[in-house]
């Protein structure tokens, strides 16, 4: 029993590390509610305080540069999708604060929100020595991700596939498990359960998110409300989609590495 809960803790532990970035992306979301800084707007204040946290993990080196490039990756795929959303013609969530960092209407610290699932598991890849066991052919995967991202956007227009891409992903991904260490013993979980667990995560730290109002839904501009269970899905749909990135493109460093002379095949950062 000492020795479940010893490795328990230490998990806990490793798990505070690999959120660091989106740790404190979200305080600076709850800070910003009730720090004010004389001519600076709040949406403002959150990028400043979003670029100085990114430049400190670099700085102390407790993340890579290479970590930091997929991270701008995911700021761009998610600054795409919330400029999308928020057209007026959309109307999904808004953004009614006023603020000089806006691209069409969207302040830019909304991307990093998107960047700190990507941070998180990116350092949960690192620092639980994760291995995906059984994996589906990647091509397949990257198809399926691909096609996730795309229905954010289309199902405004043409019927909504969540729910056939659900199945699919369950179809795919069932037989797969993902491998990681905590101490000094492989565990091992279903891959589409992490995918959930994370997607549910999320959604809690929606909720208080909103509640600081760091953005708002159609249904909360009148009054907070909790965000639907119905987000939960969609989370999830979003760490599909960035867990096969994080995958391919640490599939893809290996495979450089090795071409390297000398043949070095070090497993990606």
């Amino acid at each position: 029993m000492k020795s479940v809960l010893r490795e328990f803790l230490i998990f806990g532990l490793k798990e505070a590390r690999a959120c660091l970035f989106a740790g404190g992306f979200f305080l600076i979301l709850i800070a910003s509610k009730t720090v004010h800084v004389p001519g600076l707007a709040r949406y403002d204040f959150i990028l400043l305080m979003a670029l100085l946290l990114q430049a400190g993990m670099l700085v102390f080196k407790l993340e890579t540069w290479d970590e930091a490039k997929v991270l701008l990756l995911f700021h761009a795929f998610g600054l795409g999708l919330e400029i999308f959303k928020t057209n007026p013609a959309i109307g999904s969530w808004s953004y009614p604060e006023p603020g000089y960092a806006k691209v069409f209407g969207v302040p830019l610290y909304s991307g990093f929100m998107y960047a700190a699932v990507a941070s998180y598991l990116c350092q949960a890849w690192r620092i639980l020595d994760v291995e995906l066991e059984r994996e589906p052919d990647p091509r397949l995967s990257l198809a399926l991700a691909i096609l996730i991202y795309l229905n954010f956007f289309t199902h405004h227009f043409i019927p909504d596939f969540r729910w056939v891409l659900s199945v699919a992903v369950l179809v795919l991904f069932w037989r797969s498990r993902v491998a990681f260490t905590v101490t000094d013993q492989r565990r091992r979980m279903p891959v589409v359960l992490s995918f959930l667990l994370i997607g549910f995560f999320i959604w809690v730290a929606e909720n208080i998110a909103t509640f600081g109002g760091a953005w708002a839904y159609p249904d909360q501009r009148m009054g907070w409300r909790a965000v639907s269970f119905g987000k939960i899905h969609s989370w999830t749909l979003l760490v599909i989609l960035s867990f096969v990135l994080v995958a391919d493109l640490k599939r893809l460093k290996t495979r450089l590495a090795g071409a390297l002379p000398g043949g070095r095949t070090q497993e990606a950062d």
